[in-house]
């Protein structure tokens, strides 16, 4: 694996698909990798109020912290319960999906942990992926077994529950599973009005990006498959900008498909950003939101944007 700062402009690994991403290119921002040395890089979180971004580590069970001004990568918890998704809550607590404990938890202000759930009917959860945050202050989760399929990235362990999808109330946090019929829930994200959630179904064939109406802000009605990804298409993690659009992780070791995949609210692929190694998952962060950061296989990457991230991811 190579990687070399690019000396063109417009950076020729901004791939523009579809005339419709124009608009979202600027002609002067090239990729940058920002950090190495990951085994899975997963979960970036910005915290703008400190000028940081968070992103987990999951087969080296730690979380890293990146510096803007500084540039330099820390420690930021280690053992972290092999930490996979991560985001902020309306109250911009750091809200976390741990393989480890096979539990969703909360890093209070004073640095303390809170766990939010760890069972649903009495079983344990299988090993809790991603999550997203809603504006009533709703956790919303996704739970396939991955974690405990092996010792790599959590712990060997029977699979208690079905595939899921679930959602802590925001005030008792007491959980409801929303789905159940997913092949392997992985990431999600809300359209910037919330009126729809977007969930991949990683274990799909091929994989899928499905579109769920939400009913009254707490449960899932009506679906379609938005996005079928096709031969080598692998949708992780993703996130939503203030238009709609769906800025999806992508890649399966093929240079023709590493990186991030760029999707319109329609379905429609219009870019297309290039890495040398597989994305698995994406936030938008910066003074503006309008930088998109990359958690990349072995390291983390950087895209300035003509957009910014909608509220919640």
């Amino acid at each position: 694996m190579t990687w070399a700062i690019n000396d063109q402009y417009p950076d020729p690994r901004v791939h523009v698909l579809d005339p419709a991403f124009l608009k979202y290119r600027l002609f002067h921002a090239s990729v940058e990798k920002l950090a190495d040395g990951c085994r899975w890089a997963e979960g970036p979180v910005w915290f703008g109020d400190g000028r940081y971004l968070l992103w987990s580590d999951l087969p080296n069970n730690r979380i890293l912290r990146w510096d803007e001004a500084s540039g330099v990568v820390s420690p930021f918890r280690a053992p972290s319960q092999f930490a996979n998704g991560n985001t902020r809550d309306r109250q911009g607590r750091l809200i976390t999906c741990e393989h480890g404990a096979r539990r969703v938890t909360r890093t209070e202000y004073d640095g303390s942990i809170t766990v939010l759930c760890d069972s649903f009917d009495g079983k344990r959860l299988n090993s809790p992926n991603d999550v997203v945050v809603a504006r009533d202050g709703a956790v919303w989760f996704t739970d396939p077994p991955f974690g405990i399929l092996s010792d790599y990235e959590g712990h060997r362990a029977p699979q208690e529950l079905p595939h899921g999808v679930y959602r802590l109330d925001p005030h008792s946090m007491a959980p409801r599973r929303v789905a159940e019929d997913i092949a392997g829930p992985n990431g999600l994200a809300f359209a910037p009005d919330e009126s729809r959630l977007y969930i991949v179904a990683s274990r799909a064939e091929p994989r899928q990006i499905v579109e769920f109406e939400v009913i009254d802000g707490n449960r899932l009605g009506r679906s379609r498959v938005l996005i079928d990804a096709g031969p080598g298409g692998t949708p992780d993690g993703f996130r939503v900008d203030v238009d709609g659009n769906l800025w999806c992780g992508w890649g399966m070791g093929s240079a023709a498909l590493d990186g991030v995949r760029v999707f319109t609210s329609a379905g429609t692929p219009i870019g297309h950003i290039a890495l040398p190694e597989r994305c698995a998952n994406v936030c938008f962060g910066g003074r503006n939101r309008n930088r998109l950061f990359m958690a990349a296989s072995h390291g983390l990457y950087a895209l300035y944007v003509n957009t910014a991230g909608a509220a919640g991811g």
